[in-house]
């Protein structure tokens, strides 16, 4: 594809730059949390983030169809990576995830977050496909990853 030939910028958010980067930022939360200025309170951000993660070892549970996942999902995530960003509907839930209440815990959202996220560093098997990118190598998950949270993080305020 030629969009792959584009490269791939820095994750435009430095806080999630890399995946070390990524944990300090979510371990500070604990201790100085940022308000949520948009649709979702943090823990439900938190555990959104999770769930990603957490379907990239197991299988999302509602793919989008197979042409989808083989044309425009990769499409746009080469355009997301040559950005160094993504950009998403920020109060979307995954696809056939259940519902994640909001007004729970931050601490345990943190922790499941960092939970999945060592998982998924830890995780030497295959990973599943995308629900919307397809088929995607362990650095461009993490990616996909940290890009998400990146840009779940613009609604976030100090």
């Amino acid at each position: 594809m030629l969009l792959s030939a584009c490269g791939a910028a820095p994750v435009a958010d430095a806080s999630f730059g890399s995946l070390p980067a990524a944990l300090a930022t979510l371990q500070s939360l604990k201790d100085k949390p940022p308000r949520a200025t948009g649709t979702w309170d943090l823990p439900k951000v938190l555990i959104h983030a999770a769930q990603s993660v957490e379907y990239s070892l197991a299988g999302f549970p509602q793919p989008k169809a197979a042409w989808f996942r083989a044309t425009v999902g990769p499409a746009a995530f080469a355009v997301f990576s040559a950005r160094g960003r993504m950009s998403h509907s920020l109060s979307e839930p995954i696809p056939g995830a259940p519902d994640i209440a909001a007004g729970q815990a931050l601490d345990a959202a943190v922790d499941r977050l960092v939970a999945s996220l060592r998982a998924f560093d830890g995780h030497t098997g295959a990973l599943a496909p995308h629900f919307a990118y397809g088929a995607l190598d362990k650095p461009d998950y993490l990616r996909a990853h940290l890009m998400h949270l990146a840009n779940h993080w613009q609604e976030m305020a100090a």
